[in-house]
């Protein structure tokens, strides 16, 4: 995920009707190492059966539990009250980023609208999540890749026989590996993998390389040696630059 230097307080707001009560800890676990969460929040009917089990996780994790009503049957109420609270902390000026923890599209607008204020809009959610949703975030998390390392680490013997080149769906990033290497290759014809990573995640904001069974975007591209061919270049201090480029030169 990206660096926040400069983004350092953050909110967290969860739209319980959209959100996995089983993923809140490890969420949070996530948005932590980014910076000081000063404010959680989740929101929905606390007095229909669907939620009865959220009392004492949102208690364990210091989420402060926000009541509504459904005023109509069939009219959510949950999201209006967490785009208002949303545009409350917006204009009080005390928040950097903002998490919204959902997978209902409905949230597209405000996170839009957010990142107009020059705030970072972290968007968590299932993979089902519309695409629209995604695309107005910073940055997307697929709750689903929140508990890869620990799978990872549990099959870790049967992962490293597995072919180098399984790329577990990766293909689909090869368009957007190709065309960082066109902005950012130098006369060689190579191309940084920070770079292209970076601009991996401005053009795809739910781009995470656990999503394709890795930890680093240099392993997913590794996965790709069918495409592309990496060298590795000592950098500073223990640090090594590894850079990429097509093994056939497009046109």
């Amino acid at each position: 995920m990206k660096n926040l230097d400069g983004h350092k307080k953050i909110a967290v707001l969860v739209d319980a009707d959209n959100a996995q009560l089983c993923k809140l800890s490890a969420i949070l676990d996530e948005i932590s190492a980014h910076g000081h969460v000063l404010i959680k929040r989740a929101y929905g009917d606390w007095s229909v059966d669907s939620l009865k089990n959220w009392k004492k996780p949102l208690n364990e994790l210091a989420i402060q539990p926000i009541q509504q009503f459904a005023y109509t049957t069939g009219k959510n109420a949950t999201d209006a009250s967490m785009i208002i609270d949303a545009m409350d902390l917006l204009y009080s000026n005390r928040i950097d980023a903002f998490v919204l923890v959902s997978s209902d599209s409905d949230f597209t607008n405000l996170a839009s609208r957010l990142r107009e204020s020059e705030k970072f809009v972290f968007g968590v959610g299932e993979k089902k999540t519309p695409v629209s949703f995604r695309n107005a975030c910073d940055d997307f998390v697929f709750t689903e890749n929140l508990t890869s390392e620990q799978i990872s680490e549990k099959n870790k013997s049967t992962q490293t026989t597995s072919p180098i080149n399984s790329s577990n769906g990766a293909e689909e990033l090869i368009p957007a590996f190709l065309k960082a290497w066109e902005l950012y290759q130098n006369e060689d014809g190579w191309v940084n993998v920070g770079p292209a990573g970076s601009f991996l995640k401005r053009a795809k904001p739910d781009f995470d390389p656990r999503t394709y069974g890795e930890k680093k975007v240099t392993d997913v591209i590794v996965n790709l040696s069918t495409v592309f061919e990496l060298t590795r270049k000592k950098g500073k201090g223990t640090a090594s630059l590894v850079r990429y480029r097509p093994k056939i030169k497009t046109v």
